[in-house]
């Protein structure tokens, strides 16, 4: 599952972790796909409909941070991962914009608790295959191994 603010990147991350075509969507609504959970930001900004995301984590193995790097501040406070009993990984977009601060991005997200972070830059596909390796389960086959085993078949 994907939370962070309204324009974080969380969609953007979605569609190049299912290796679609990057284009701009706003997320109105939580959209539950195979995989990964895309939240609206306002789930987040909003204390009310966060109650939803609490919910939500619940359908969740893993639940991703996200942080814009030009941020200049962080939406979540100090220890939130603790409000989960799931893994609370942290993940930084927008990493390659001139604007960036990955690592005051990094500190926010090791306050907020999340022990792991990465590092994406979605429009060119930088960091994705980390996070992909990092989430896969026995049996998973990766975008880039089904070409490979096509290429064994020929």
């Amino acid at each position: 599952m994907l939370t962070g603010r309204s324009e974080c990147g969380k969609t953007t991350l979605t569609q190049a972790l299912k290796g679609e075509k990057i284009q701009y969507h706003k997320t109105q609504y939580i959209n539950n796909f195979d995989v990964i959970i895309d939240t609206p930001g306002e789930y987040a900004e909003n204390h009310v409909l966060g109650r939803a995301l609490a919910l939500y984590s619940y359908e969740a193995d893993v639940i991703g941070i996200v942080v814009n790097a030009e941020e200049p501040y962080c939406l979540f406070p100090p220890n939130v991962t603790c409000m989960v009993n799931r893994e609370v990984i942290g993940i930084v977009t927008h990493i390659n914009s001139r604007y960036a601060d990955a690592k005051l991005a990094t500190l926010w997200l090791e306050n907020c608790g999340c022990s792991k972070i990465f590092y994406v830059d979605s429009i060119i596909g930088e960091g994705i295959s980390d996070i992909l390796e990092y989430l896969r389960e026995d049996g998973d086959v990766m975008p880039w191994e089904v070409d490979e085993n096509q290429k064994n078949k020929e």
